[in-house]
């Protein structure tokens, strides 16, 4: 009698989670292994399911007003710059243009920064000279000497009566233990958790997270790249340990469109809006740069940033760059990379030899396996590891923020890039990549190939769990 009430009950809910897969799922692979996994693992491939296979992450748009953003008053008339050059170029700004529905912005500043020993002072020199308001985002946040540093600086700002709101990601900031956060609100400063509970029934959030890295000040400068803040991106200590990264400092009208992106976390994790001019200040043009905001995350902006770095591929003519901690795109982007070598454009990959995660060593060994290697020239970075995210094409076009070449980076968490235009500042963030490639080893298709058939089974089962590691 029993068996017959466990097949009943697993027949009714293999078949209402299949339901759910055949309407919601638009990957066929996808519903197809969620479908084998849910009737051949009773109740408990139900329970990964409903763990990690459906978004639960719903920020309408109308989360926040339209007339209480500022940058859709950019001005347009950036096009015309666009137009010096080429058309593939302004092809790529219309299709940008429909992706995120922002406008490209002109009239901005960038300055590129290495590691956290150039970027860390400069971002303490600007919280310190905060006038109004400082929105900081970040995906680690430790409280060490570097992290230290930050809050001193924070408070400091903060009784000199400048507002401030810290958003720290819910598993970069510690888990079930987030010391940076309990010396933030002793602190008195306004701090939150992305997608942070430990209730049972809201844990299959932690598969989800924030992995922008943010910060604004007075609503009118800003930094982003990849740099968390912690003393490992620092030139000091164990090199092994180190991280080298990748910083941008931004004056601009596009600093709203960073302004937005960090509004709508920070309204979705709160529920309070910043709509107050402290947040919003008019900006005037302070260089020559166009640019434009993408936001990505598992809600309705799931997949712009993908897209729109599919679309700069296929615009490519001569040269594409691209260098990444961790390169596991999915087929789509593979693809474009593929296309691109086929039809003769220079391609060039930059990826650490050894990341900060084993396994997603193993897992890049196996993607590039069914990568054509001989259509990319790779090239592979010793210690300390580098996190950098850069990528140009034609030394005209650059995307710079917080996104890696993963599923997990483009289709799970919520992320934030910028799009550059104009071969002076793509030229500076090529000069960039020259350095690093003159440091670097070139990987073959032998290196690869020849490894023993040991470590080829290894890193293609790493290569599994592609979403999520």
């Amino acid at each position: 009698m029993l068996y017959w009430l466990a097949s009943i009950a697993h027949i009714l809910v293999a078949g209402t989670a299949t339901s759910h897969i055949l309407l919601r799922k638009s990957d066929v692979r996808s519903a197809i292994g969620w479908i084998g996994l849910i009737w051949f693992s009773p109740f408990l491939g139900a329970a990964f399911y409903a763990a990690f296979g459906i978004n639960r992450v719903a920020r309408r748009a109308s989360h926040i007003k339209r007339d209480q953003i500022r940058t859709r008053n950019a001005p347009i008339a950036a096009q015309t710059r666009i137009l010096q050059l080429g058309d593939s170029m302004n092809t790529l700004a219309g299709v940008g243009n429909k992706i995120t529905g922002l406008p490209l912005t002109h009239g901005n500043r960038i300055e590129v920064m290495c590691s956290g020993t150039e970027a860390y002072p400069e971002m303490l020199s600007a919280i310190a000279s905060a006038n109004s308001s400082i929105a900081l985002a970040t995906y680690i946040f430790r409280l060490d000497s570097v992290g230290t540093k930050f809050v001193e600086a924070l408070v400091e700002a903060q009784n000199r009566g400048v507002q401030i709101r810290v958003l720290v990601d819910g598993i970069g900031g510690g888990y079930f233990s987030s010391p940076i956060m309990r010396s933030l609100k002793n602190a008195g400063i306004e701090a939150a958790r992305f997608i942070h509970d430990t209730r049972p029934w809201r844990m299959p959030f932690v598969n989800l997270r924030n992995h922008k890295k943010l910060l604004i000040i007075d609503g009118a400068k800003s930094f982003t790249g990849g740099l968390n803040i912690g003393a490992e991106n620092t030139a000091s200590g164990n090199q092994k340990k180190c991280v080298d990264d990748t910083h941008f400092y931004v004056e601009g009208p596009v600093v709203a469109q960073m302004m937005e992106s960090f509004v709508a976390d920070w309204h979705f994790t709160t529920g309070e809006m910043l709509s107050n001019d402290i947040w919003w200040p008019d900006i005037q043009p302070s260089g020559s740069v166009v640019a434009r905001g993408v936001s990505s995350g598992p809600d309705e902006d799931i997949g712009k940033i993908e897209t729109v770095l599919v679309a700069a591929i296929l615009q490519a003519r001569h040269k594409v760059r691209i260098v990444t901690p961790y390169f596991l795109p999915d087929e789509k982007l593979s693809a474009a990379v593929n296309l691109a070598g086929l039809r003769g454009v220079e391609l060039e990959l930059l990826i650490p030899k050894a990341s900060d995660h084993i396994a997603m060593d193993w897992a890049m060994r196996a993607h590039l396996a069914h990568f054509h290697l001989e259509r990319v020239k790779c090239f592979t970075t010793s210690a300390p590891f580098d996190h950098s995210k850069l990528m140009t094409v034609d030394g005209k076009w650059s995307a710079i923020g917080s996104p890696n070449w993963d599923v997990r980076s483009l289709r799970l968490n919520f992320e934030f890039m910028l799009e550059l235009y104009g071969e002076n500042v793509v030229s500076r963030i090529d000069a960039l990549i020259d350095e690093k490639i003159a440091r670097s080893t070139r990987l073959t298709p032998n290196d690869i190939i020849q490894r023993p058939v040991t470590q080829r089974l290894r890193d293609a089962g790493a290569r599994l769990l592609l979403p999520y590691i």
